[in-house]
């Protein structure tokens, strides 16, 4: 598996794997989940989204943005058929990296408090859970790692 920034062309596959990796939280939230709805096009653009790609097929997709002392990962996902095969960790594993190679000394994330295995899956990584808050109408878990 190789990570590297998504192209202009990595577009629609992108769109396909986030509404595939979030619509099963749908009927948890309620309604569709952020990344469902997120501008892909405007986000490759700005260099911020990566994937995690094995023969010929993009399994994962990664969202960084930069922020005032810290790196935030915006977005993970993993197609579904992929999960449990090390693409998650591999996607943060990497975004760890950058955040350092960045100058950064931690990195945050958050999730909706309806993806109880994220967030449990996050501490394992050793995310510590910050706050939570409600944003856009999402019920929010605000981790941060120390790096």
């Amino acid at each position: 598996m190789t990570i590297r920034t998504a192209t202009p062309e990595d577009k629609p596959h992108i769109e396909d794997l986030a509404r595939d990796a979030y619509q099963a939280y749908v009927p948890r939230i309620g309604r569709e989940p952020a990344p469902m709805r997120d501008d892909y096009g405007a986000l490759i653009s700005a260099g911020q989204v990566f994937v995690a790609e094995e023969g010929g097929q993009i399994l994962g997709v990664l969202v960084l943005k930069d922020e005032p002392g810290t790196l935030l990962l915006d977005n993970v996902a993993v197609r579904p058929e992929a999960q449990g095969r090390g693409c998650g960790g591999s996607l943060i594993r990497f975004a760890e990296a950058e955040a350092r190679r960045r100058g950064f000394s931690s990195i945050r994330l958050y999730t909706n408090e309806a993806m109880i295995e994220n967030i449990l899956y996050y501490g394992r990584l050793g995310f510590a859970e910050t706050h939570r808050d409600e944003e856009k109408g999402f019920k929010r878990v605000y981790m941060r790692k120390c790096l």
